[in-house]
């Protein structure tokens, strides 16, 4: 007998705007390009989406830095022989606690 989906708690926008971010942010080939028509269909603005994938992209790029910032640390690679990187990813490479997020380039808040 098979299995029937279950219903989802969540409304399908926001598990569309949330696939699409998951997309972006894991760099998944697909890039969560087949989530923006759902998107549009259920009313969600181009300003909403555009805020979701500035958001992703935004914890995409400072995983990475941060990721190649404790390479370099761990591979005891000199700081002149890399790029400087910015002070998300440095924050990474600290002993201090780093703050839970950092703002977009655009000043929106990811968290």
């Amino acid at each position: 007998m098979e299995k029937s989906p279950e219903k989802s708690p969540l409304h399908p926008s926001i598990v569309a705007l949330v696939a699409l971010a998951a997309n972006i942010a894991a760099n998944h080939p697909k890039q969560g390009l087949c989530q923006l028509e759902r998107l549009r269909h259920y009313g969600i603005s181009e300003e909403q989406i555009g805020l979701a994938v500035e958001i992703a992209r935004h914890i995409r790029d400072e995983a990475g830095e941060m990721l190649d910032t404790s390479f370099d640390v761990a591979a005891r690679i000199p700081e002149e022989r890399h790029e400087a990187r910015p002070a998300a990813a440095d924050a990474g490479a600290s002993t201090a606690p780093a703050a839970c997020c950092t703002p977009t380039a655009e000043g929106k808040a990811c968290c």
